[in-house]
């Protein structure tokens, strides 16, 4: 038995619909597809085809934005009469591509335009009053905001003070009180626009189509970056925006986009992924630990030497930005080690700790410690600590911390990402009062990552046609996941790959039908795995080519097995369970000896005489033989273990060695007769040549004719008994006892795993059979 990392979570669909959406004339989908549009609240042809080939023609007409109209007019004044325009943006890959999506249709227009975006560390998120100010001291009189806004309540006052028409366009939720702006073109505050979900560049797109007047399929590139990067759930307009964008992107003229994908190596047909982890994160970086103008500027740069000079920047500055999360994750995982915090979230702080990069870092400690993370910046001048939150499904980390508001200085974010600024002083009332609510609110399973899945399948229904037909649902992201499948077969062929065997390489079998699986970081799965384990595994279905041979691949993402698990060691001289102890399964070892070391601890052990006082655990290890079978099944029967290891190791083997059949105890018998008496070990030397038997065997021979009263013993000397009872050599406990101890020896040690393993299951799998069936049925 295995369990998973994670909870897996079936996802469920109307059996009712599918029946009648197959019974559809002309429907040409595959019944895996439709169950995954059914998922997704598709159940016609119509709603289908809208889905699976978007189509622009479905945008939304920008004039349904309130005030679109208002902004509009303003731009185009501010453009007749040589005004200054100046775009406000936000350091994210949504905020610097709203940017240039601005900027270049301002620029078509023939605007005087400029750019500004505020510092993360100075200036923090978002318009701010001292940026408005000297923007009036430059002499803008119209202040563009594109993916942010919607809360500047303050800054907009202070724009209207200062005589500069402000312009919101923007995503983020909405506010309470709205800020008093010259125009505010958002999806939410626009009751007739008909899609909510866009993402700030979306928002920007729909004002820059406006303005031009025409559809601006040239940009679409930099919508679906800011688009698929931000997260947004990609439906309706979102998945028009992102698959079309995402070819543009393949196509993209823009020189700094071109020179960007050359230093991430990507291939001209780009996927979501490559810009959710490649582009995406490049870009995220630049504002991550500087300004964010460099992003920018690489998006609009249209020199090719220049493009490359900054892409070769960009790239750096993502380098550094994985080695600043590595060495910061590093050490608070040294902390959490030190200080040895066993609560339900985990707090760690640090002066010196860079700001950009602290969500990613608590990310990383969500997904490695299966809790809510909070990381800290600690600033020893004002005594203060600033930084990121990230939260586990099962725990609502905005509402968590709402309880405790009273600690902080500064506190926003939703369910599952947050910032933050509090005193120093607060930081243990912080981790003692989410530590109280998790304890109140969650169980122990809500701690495991959950993992929905959204249909089994059998290695014989998986088929490169079928992943064809599943890359019709891509892009894929949020609201429409790359599709989890459930596939169980047997597994064979399980190896390490990589440098430091991290990643796991497995052969599934079914029907006569084989599946390749790779688990990248799953590599520790091989040692709890036996060959021809009943495995269900989850993960996507993507296809491996090598060397011109194209073949289905499961990607994994978890596994488990159900099924109890024998595991040979046998052979292996003190074989050490290290891999099992350290992941704090009940263990019981059973041997002679008081404990066993396991590298960096000792592990107690038990003989079978004390194991009957154990409870039911999860490993139990056999190292020593039991002195009978029945001993054994008992100890089974009464630990109920979810996996055996036999680890037996035999010196002087009784089944190996020769057993003195009749005839040879008749030959012995004879030569006593015959001389009567034997008197010294040389005579039985001379009779162990004469007769090839061994030492130890004669000497057993004896012992049966001793405890029979075949003959007696008296100094030393061995001779007959007269008129000894007939009795069989069976009845001799001595015969009973080797006999018994071949038997045990043939099953537990030199028995196939097979017939082991049938012979382990009968104790596992029923308590209702007979003393001798347990004791040597095979």
């Amino acid at each position: 038995m295995l369990q998973s990392q994670m909870n897996w979570k079936f996802v469920s669909s109307d059996r009712s619909e599918n029946e009648k959406w197959q019974d559809h004339k002309g429907n040409d989908l595959s019944p895996v597809v439709q169950h995954l549009l059914l998922q997704r609240g598709i159940t016609s042809q119509e709603q289908a085809d809208a889905f699976l080939y978007p189509n622009l023609d479905d945008l939304h007409d920008p004039k349904l934005f309130s005030s679109m109209e208002i902004a509009g007019e303003r731009v185009h004044k501010a453009i007749n009469n040589k005004e200054k325009i100046l775009v406000f943006g936000d350091y994210d890959a949504d905020g610097v591509s709203s940017t240039t999506v601005m900027m270049e249709a301002l620029t078509e227009l023939g605007a005087d335009c400029a750019f500004y975006i505020p510092n993360r560390f100075t200036e923090g998120y978002g318009p701010n009053e001292a940026a408005f100010r000297q923007a009036q001291v430059n002499g803008f009189g119209l202040i563009i905001t594109v993916d942010t806004g919607i809360a500047a309540v303050d800054e907009a006052a202070v724009a209207k003070e200062l005589g500069i028409d402000l312009i919101i366009t923007d995503h983020h939720e909405v506010q309470e009180q709205l800020p008093q702006a010259y125009a505010i073109i958002h999806p939410k505050v626009s009751a007739n626009y008909p899609f909510k979900e866009l993402a700030g560049v979306g928002v920007a797109f729909k004002f820059a189509q406006f303005l031009l007047g025409y559809f601006p399929t040239h940009l679409l590139d930099l919508a679906a970056i800011g688009t698929i990067a931000d997260l947004v759930p990609l439906r309706g307009e979102n998945r028009i925006i992102a698959y079309h964008g995402l070819r543009q992107l393949s196509i993209t003229k823009r020189k700094g986009l071109h020179a960007l994908k050359k230093y991430c190596r990507l291939s001209e047909n780009v996927t979501e992924e490559d810009v959710g982890f490649q582009i995406g994160p490049h870009l995220n970086a630049v504002g991550r630990l500087r300004d964010a103008d460099l992003a920018v500027e690489l998006l609009t740069c249209d020199n090719e030497d220049q493009a490359d000079e900054l892409a070769a920047m960009v790239q750096s500055l993502n380098n550094e930005r994985k080695s600043i999360v590595a060495e910061i994750a590093k050490e608070a995982e040294a902390m959490l080690d030190t200080s040895g915090q066993d609560t339900g979230v985990i707090v760690v702080a640090k002066s010196g700790w860079n700001e950009g990069v602290l969500g990613i870092v608590a990310s990383r400690l969500v997904r490695k410690f299966d809790r809510p993370a909070i990381v800290l910046s600690i600033n020893e001048e004002t005594q203060t600590a600033k930084g990121s939150a990230r939260s586990i499904p099962a725990f609502d980390l905005f509402k968590g911390c709402m309880e405790l508001k009273e600690v902080f200085t500064n506190f926003g974010g939703h369910s599952q990402a947050a910032g933050m600024t509090l005193p120093l002083e607060n930081i243990d009332k912080l981790r003692d009062g989410l530590h109280q609510i998790i304890s109140r609110d969650l169980t122990e399973d809500d701690f495991k990552q959950e993992l929905v899945i959204d249909a089994s399948l059998r290695p014989s229904e998986i088929n490169l046609d079928l992943i064809s037909d599943l890359n019709l649902l891509a892009p894929f992201g949020m609201k429409n996941s790359k599709p989890v499948f459930h596939v169980m077969g047997v597994s064979a062929d399980m190896r390490k790959l990589g440098n430091e065997k991290k990643h796991l390489k497995l052969q599934l079998k079914s029907d006569d039908k084989s599946l390749e699986g790779i688990g990248f970081g799953l590599g520790e799965f091989c040692d709890y795995i036996t060959p021809n384990a009943k495995l269900s595994v989850v993960g996507h279905l993507s296809i491996n080519e090598w060397n011109g041979i194209r073949k289905p691949q499961l990607i994994l993402q978890d596994l488990r097995i159900d099924d109890w698990q024998l595991f040979d060691h046998r052979g292996k001289k003190d074989f050490k369970p290290d891999a099992f102890a350290k992941r704090n399964w009940s263990v019981a070892v059973i041997r002679q000896q008081r404990e066993i070391d396991v590298g960096n601890h000792s592990m107690p052990c038990t003989t079978y005489q004390e194991a009957s006082c154990l409870d039911e655990v999860q490993e139990l290890f056999l190292y020593d033989l039991p002195d009978n079978l029945s001993q054994l099944a008992e100890i089974i029967r009464h630990t109920k273990p979810k996996n055996i290891h036999a680890c037996f190791h035999v010196e002087n083997s009784t089944y190996l060695s020769a057993f003195p059949n009749r005839n040879d105890f008749k030959s012995l018998y004879a030569y006593l007769f015959k001389y009567k008496k034997i008197r010294s070990n040389k005579e039985l030397q001379v009779l162990s040549a004469a007769k090839n038997w061994s030492d130890q065997n004669i000497k057993f021979m004896l012992r049966v004719f001793l405890e029979l009263d075949f003959v007696k013993l008296d100094n030393g000397t061995i001779t007959l008994s007269e008129n000894p009872m007939k009795k069989d050599l069976t009845e001799s406990e001595v015969y009973q006892q080797r006999q018994k101890q071949m038997k045990i020896e043939e099953i537990l040690c030199y028995s196939t795993y097979d017939k082991l393993q049938k012979w382990f299951a009968q104790f596992m799998e029923s308590t209702e059979k007979s003393e001798e069936e347990m004791a040597y049925g095979l």
